[in-house]
């Protein structure tokens, strides 16, 4: 079990003062009787379990894990002195609300609500499945600290060339029959940048195909970037020997560049993406 704290505080100074007539509201019946006796909350055993402090909202509010290390009641209120584990990063509500059924979570109000909750699920074990490790980030474009792939992205690295609209095309018609919706870089302007806005991309891609035709430097460093943040990459190419010698040893689709061929990419790509989505 777990204490979900959602009040709008400032959690980082170490103190909050909270409403006691907000405790238990979206916690099961059986298990909040646990945790009180008669109108009063058993602080000594709600304090020994691990805490989320959360803010309102679903975007990039920040959240802690941590715990109570000491509790009093001040009339209809509650002080407490809280501190936080050092060895998990702060959260975003963002991951969280993704989350939110792993949690117990279900209703969208308590996004919304001040409130205490206590949730019959292991903290721990969730982190353990849903947070990686804090990442270095680079300087010359940003990704965030925690992932947010989306399940139904694929994107496609290729030279902004008229000549590859045909293909992309092909790879949008794969992507569409495997379940999956398929965007370029000069699909979005999100950014100023244009690095920022094809790295943003491909952070978010389940799946990313890239096009080594006539050997882009663009697409071999965007593979790169892909193959780092641990993407699924499907190479394409009209030649073998555009395939950059140190990824050989991987599969890759090739492909003409004629009504036939563009047909039979877009089969070998679906099948291709069909299996890496565990169809």
């Amino acid at each position: 079990m777990f204490n979900l704290l959602m009040f709008n505080v400032d959690w980082s100074s170490g103190r909050a003062t909270v409403p006691m007539g907000r405790m238990f509201e979206y916690t099961d019946e059986h298990i909040a009787t646990q945790f009180r006796d008669g109108g009063n909350p058993l602080l000594d055993r709600l304090t020994s379990l691990p805490c989320l402090f959360c803010e309102e909202g679903i975007t990039d509010e920040i959240a802690y894990v941590g715990q109570i290390n000491r509790a009093r009641i001040a009339g209809r209120d509650l002080l407490l002195e809280i501190s936080f584990d050092a060895e998990v990063p702060p959260l975003q509500n963002s991951m969280i609300y993704t989350s939110r059924t792993e949690l117990d979570m279900p209703h969208d109000f308590e996004f919304s609500r001040n409130h205490w909750a206590v949730k019959d699920v292991d903290l721990y074990r969730f982190l353990l499945r849903n947070v990686h490790p804090r990442r270095q980030r680079p300087t010359v474009f940003h990704i965030p600290e925690h992932e947010n792939i989306e399940t139904t992205l694929a994107s496609a690295m290729m030279p902004f060339d008229a000549g590859f609209n045909a293909i992309y095309d092909s790879i949008r018609q794969a992507a569409d029959n495997a379940g999956l919706r398929c965007r370029r870089a000069d699909d979005i302007w999100e950014h100023a940048a244009i690095i920022q806005d094809v790295v943003s991309l491909i952070d978010r891609s389940r799946i990313v195909i890239c096009d080594c035709t006539g050997r882009n430097p663009n697409v071999f460093y965007e593979a790169g970037i892909a193959h780092t943040l641990g993407r699924d990459v499907i190479l394409i190419t009209q030649s073998e020997h555009d395939i950059p010698f140190d990824l050989r040893h991987l599969r890759y689709v090739r492909y003409l560049n004629n009504a036939e061929g563009l047909a039979a990419l877009t089969q070998a790509l679906q099948a291709r993406m069909q299996t890496l989505l565990g169809h």
